[in-house]
Parts: C-alpha cells; structure tokens; sequence
C-alpha cells in the first residue's frame, strides 16, 4: 500500500494511504537511504510504501531541504521532502533573525531547487529604527531576486496576502525557533490550535513548542486535484549547510553568480585572486557586504566544528 508521510515524531511515522486512511508506522533499525547518512531517514512529504505497519520503501524524491544535523558532525536532519516552495518566516527582533542564517537557508533551497517566499514577521512590535532596517533587509532580497512580505501573525496584518501563495502547492514553513510560526499557523489554519511560547526574556530567543514535524491540510482549497499542504516544522536555531561541495557555492548565490561570469579566473573563489570581479562587485556596493559575508562563512564549513554554532 502506497502513501504520504504526513507526520514525523521521530519514532512513529503518520501516513495517509491513497484510499484516504491514516496509518502509524515504524520503520526497521537498519533503514537506510541510499547515498545519504541521515538522523531521519523518512521525512514529511516522503511517498512511501508501507507493509504490516512498515514503512519498507521511499519513492524518489523531486527535492528535499536538509541541513546538518546538530548532534552527528557528518550525518544530515531533511527538514521536509517533496516541497513546491519554502516559507522561511523571520524577524528583525524578538528573537532576531541573523542574515547568515536566512543567506544559508537560501542556499540550500537554492541547491535543491526550492523556491523561497521570505516572510517578515512581528511588524506590529517593531521601533521606527527596526521598521527602517527591515525595510532595507527587503529592499536587499526583493533586488537578489527574492518575493518578501512583511506580517503580523499576532494581529493578521498581510497574512491575507499570502494565502493564494499556498493553494495548490506544498509549502515548507521554517524559521529560528520563537518568530512566530505556530501563531501564522494558527492564523492559516483554522482549528490547528499550535502552541505557542512567550519569548525569553533572558536571552531574547524562541523556545520551542512545536516538537515534530507535521503536514497540515489547508482548508480553502481551489485545486481539488492538487491539494494544498502547509507543513510545520520545529524551529531551527542554526543551519549548517550538508553536502555542498566549495566550487559549487557560487552558484547558490544570485547575484555573486552573475557577477562571477566576470572574474578572470574560471576557478575563481572570490576571496584574494586578481581580477575578481566579485570583490570588485562588494567594493563597490552592488554585493551587500552581509550577503558576502555568508558565502564566506560557508566556504569555511569545511570545518567540522563550525556549524554546531548558532548562525
């Protein structure tokens, strides 16, 4: 029998059977995928084949987003697989989210062709100063390439327009922990009654409320034949990037990209050699000094160790 993984708790897998039955599964301990050491190797979004309370095979899968896991230095953790877009929801403050970790979330989705929709959250507690820096941190991604929308989940202001977004598609919702998922959640899907937490004051960071990752069905639906999913997952405080080899990153960043086409050298790493016209690009402003920052960051995460930190 043949299905979709709609829910992961880590030890029991939720499918829903194409004859529209729910089933909970295990999967054998010496499951492995092929070619990738995983800490969850089924994930949301996964179609599978599933026996006697079994899940004993996974379709190929169009795409997946994946990061290094934060407990085994060369295993993975696949955030969610078979996605048509990725939501990544940030915040300027309370918690704030850093550039280097919203510029490592582009490059993975860029890596496995996901497209990304950045969405700036908790406009409604934002100073004049802060309102002022988040609409320069737009400007910056919508000029890369990058469609951004600025909400409040806690008052529903802009969440209106992010609904015709998500009809038809499956979409990935992901962030630091505490910038407000569960409560956009609860804002898009009505009767989901996520738990959400104060953030702590101490460190001004999110704790986490949401435990496991989980598809939600989205209830105004104009695509009877696609479904339209949301998918929840536990808030991320960093993301190490897994599997990407230094002379493909480039790549992965737009506009360093199109400016790399330039370069003298055809092996160029942008980081010392002449004639680069990538530094040339940072010099002159047309490359945001956060966004070359990022790429350099992960051109170091040949280290071992350097991903464990919080970007």
């Amino acid at each position: 029998m043949k299905g979709l993984v709609i829910k992961n708790t880590g030890s029991w897998y939720t499918v829903l059977t194409d004859d529209g039955l729910t089933a909970d599964c295990k999967i054998k301990g010496n499951f492995r995928l092929r070619g990738i050491r995983s800490t969850n190797p089924v994930a949301v979004g996964d179609r599978v084949e599933i026996k006697d309370g079994f899940i004993t095979e996974i379709e190929d899968r169009r795409n997946y987003i994946i990061r290094k896991s934060i407990n085994l230095s060369k295993q993975s953790h696949i955030l969610a697989a078979n996605v048509d877009q990725a939501f990544l929801l940030v915040t300027i403050s309370k918690p704030e989210t850093s550039t280097t970790f919203i510029d490592r979330f582009l490059a993975s989705a860029e890596a496995y062709r996901v497209p990304v929709v950045l969405i700036f959250n908790k406009v409604d507690v934002l100073t004049k100063e802060e309102q002022h820096y988040q609409q320069m941190m737009v400007q910056l991604y919508e000029t890369i390439g990058y469609e951004c929308h600025i909400i409040s989940a806690e008052t529903g202001q802009g969440v209106d327009e992010l609904r015709p977004l998500l009809e038809g598609k499956v979409t990935l919702l992901s962030g630091n922990s505490g910038v407000g998922k569960s409560t956009l959640i609860n804002r898009i899907v009505p009767g989901a009654n996520q738990r959400t937490a104060e953030i702590s004051d101490t460190h001004n960071t999110g704790m986490h409320t949401t435990t496991f990752s989980e598809m939600l069905p989205l209830p105004t639906d104009n695509h009877p034949i696609q479904r339209s999913w949301l998918i929840d997952t536990p808030g991320i405080k960093g993301f190490g990037t897994f599997d990407m080899e230094r002379e493909e990153l480039t790549s992965y960043f737009k506009e360093i990209f199109e400016f790399s086409k330039q370069c003298r050298f055809s092996d160029c790493t942008h980081t010392h050699e002449p004639g680069c016209a990538v530094l040339k690009a940072v010099e002159d402003h047309y490359i945001a000094q956060s966004r070359y920052q990022s790429y350099l960051s992960m051109l170091e995460d040949k280290d071992e160790n350097k991903y464990r930190e919080a970007y």
